[in-house]
């Protein structure tokens, strides 16, 4: 049984870590990028003599792990799903830093038995020696197993519709690898890698990070847009649907202004991110 003032106590003290050019490669590579090794836009990311880090490298920094299986907050693991994501990226992240993460659980709603619970839990990435502040994330987790305690009601979020045919559609494969490659930034989540424990959570083989997504959609709708992904300064989106590795990625990208856009992505005819936006800095 969930116990809600546990979980909205939880103590998640100050995280450090320490990273190198090579963890933000990896990332990279788990995202997608090097496909094409002649891609000199790509490379960037990945050529470790003048590194440039995508600024959705920071969702993995100081990650507080696997905090919610603690089995004094009496969440059941297996039907836990990421819904949400949001950041806002205030600096650039160098190549290599020590940093510090503090985290909070922002709001626990409830949509009723049978329905699930929303957990909002936001974290902020500083640079440990100035405290300068690389970013500010917001992450929404669907409990699909543990509503109807009796807590707040939740709002669930009404899905926007830009107006019109998209004025850009991106296309993206993602390799059948992309789940074993991404989970070495940090997200240790067996949902990813282990059949056996997918079928344990209703699905028919292990899916893809929503993180995952989340940062491909970043790089692909920056290149749609002939912009730099790495003056990214905000990102945000729902999953709508679930994305397996080896599925095709279709973006549907609306301009929403000079430095944004909004956008929708498909595998097929499912929508699988949904509420999706973006911004850039000044170029």
């Amino acid at each position: 049984m969930i116990d809600p003032a546990a979980i909205l106590a939880h103590d998640f003290g100050i995280q450090q870590q320490t990273y190198a050019p090579r963890d933000a490669i990896l990332y990279a590579l788990g995202l997608g990028l090097g496909r094409d090794p002649l891609d000199l836009a790509e490379l960037r990311f990945l050529d470790e003599r003048a590194l440039a880090v995508l600024p959705s490298f920071g969702v993995t920094l100081c990650s507080p792990g696997m905090w919610i299986r603690a089995p004094e907050l009496g969440v059941d693991f297996t039907k836990l799903v990421h819904s949400a994501q949001s950041a806002e990226f205030l600096l650039p992240l160098p190549p290599q830093a020590s940093v510090t993460g503090t985290a909070r659980v922002a709001s626990l709603t409830d949509r009723g038995e049978g329905r699930g619970a929303l957990l909002v839990l936001e974290r902020t990435i500083a640079d440990a020696e100035s405290g300068a502040v690389y970013c500010r994330l917001e992450q929404t987790l669907l409990l699909r197993a543990d509503g109807g305690f009796g807590g707040p009601a939740a709002l669930l979020p009404v899905a926007d519709a830009p107006e019109g045919d998209p004025d850009f559609v991106e296309q993206l494969g993602i390799s059948p690898r992309a789940a074993l490659i991404y989970r070495l930034s940090g997200d240790w989540n067996p949902l990813h890698l282990d059949p056996a424990f997918a079928r344990g959570a209703g699905f028919d083989r292990p899916i893809l990070h929503g993180l995952a997504s989340y940062g491909m959609a970043g790089v692909a709708i920056s290149r749609a847009l002939a912009r730099d992904p790495a003056s990214i300064s905000r990102l945000e989106c729902r999953f709508s649907g679930v994305v397996f590795p080896g599925d095709q990625l279709e973006f549907r990208i609306w301009r929403d202004g000079p430095n944004a856009a909004r956008f929708h992505a498909f595998v097929g005819l499912r929508k699988v991110l949904d509420g999706g936006s973006i911004e850039w800095g000044q170029q």
